[in-house]
């Protein structure tokens, strides 16, 4: 069955990650009722799983509601890992503490744009915490020093745009972002409702849209006040290389005009391959701020794609 449903996703399998589409798929019809007996086998039920009932149930799904789940598995997976935003609030506090202006945020790859609200997340790790205002609470493992993390976060305006973002207005669109949370994870899902639920409230709107064409008409027509932000995490490894080349191209561009009335920020999250040049530390994920005027680089830790951890560089 599973080598059956593979073949309805272009090889070569394992880049197309056709096993986490299909646990996305089976965790889909756990949350939109399509699979009651699966349901049944999932941690959520508050029975001990077991594997090999779950398995059961999984295989009978399959063969019941095969049709549903190949139009399932034929779509990219899209997560909007909320946890990451404890890795960029280091580099965000330090934007504001530099330069002191409102921020105007844009985000590349924003998924259904859940984390275009950070700056009202809840956040608690190691020996500090921060105060939001939002029902949106992040934690981690935090190796670094205590972050100075009262420092006030004003946001005048925010952007984002990705090539396919998801509308979480349609009860359909939620199921499918919650499908890649596990269901083992109850804080990972508690903490995807509530950012789901901020959003809505907060009115967050993705563009759809390329995000080299995108930046690149967003720089070029930014405010002159306030401090630009670019941000991302985990996408930039995602394009082809000229795509990457020209986003790269468009900010430093940018940077080149900035001033200290309307300074630039790119704040970004992503595999250390993207940015070092000689023995990348492989599975790891490299936090990393570039501020103009001056073009000045700054790593400001590592981590792991779910933020798990924060280490100070």
């Amino acid at each position: 069955m599973v080598a059956h449903l593979a073949e309805t996703v272009p090889p070569p399998h394992r880049k197309r990650a056709t096993a986490l589409r299909l646990a996305g798929a089976l965790h889909y019809g756990v949350l939109s009722g399509r699979a009651p007996d699966l349901a049944e086998t999932y941690p959520q039920s508050g029975d001990i799983w077991d594997i090999q009932r779950v398995w059961k149930a999984a295989a009978e799904y399959l063969k019941r509601d095969i049709e549903h789940i190949k139009r399932f598995i034929a779509s990219d997976p899209q997560t909007n890992e909320t946890r990451r935003t404890i890795a960029l609030l280091p580099g965000l506090l330090k934007i504001a503490e530099s330069f002191n202006q409102p921020l105007h945020l844009l985000e590349l790859g924003a998924s259904a744009g859940l984390n275009q609200n950070l700056a009202v997340f809840n956040y608690t790790a190691g020996d500090w915490a921060r105060e939001g205002q939002s029902d949106v609470h992040v934690s981690t493992e935090w190796r670094a020093p205590t972050l100075k993390s009262d420092l006030p976060l004003e946001v005048a305006s925010r952007a984002a745009c990705d090539l396919n973002p998801i509308d979480l207005s349609t009860q359909e669109a939620r199921w499918r972002l919650k499908a890649y949370t596990w269901a083992d994870q109850p804080e990972r899902l508690a903490r995807l409702d509530a950012a789901m639920a901020l959003a809505l409230e907060t009115g967050v709107q993705v563009e759809k849209a390329d995000a080299a064409d995108w930046i690149e008409r967003k720089l070029a027509d930014r405010s002159k006040t306030g401090t630009t932000v670019v941000f991302h995490s985990v996408f930039l490894h995602y394009p082809p290389s000229e795509v990457r080349a020209r986003i790269r191209g468009a900010i430093e561009a940018a940077g080149e005009q900035a001033s200290m009335d309307a300074p630039l920020a790119w704040l970004c999250m992503e595999p250390d391959s993207v940015f070092a040049e000689d023995n990348p530390k492989l599975g790891v994920f490299q936090v990393r701020l570039q501020t103009w005027p001056g073009g000045e680089v700054q790593v400001l830790g590592y981590t792991d794609g779910h933020v798990t951890y924060f280490e100070g560089a």
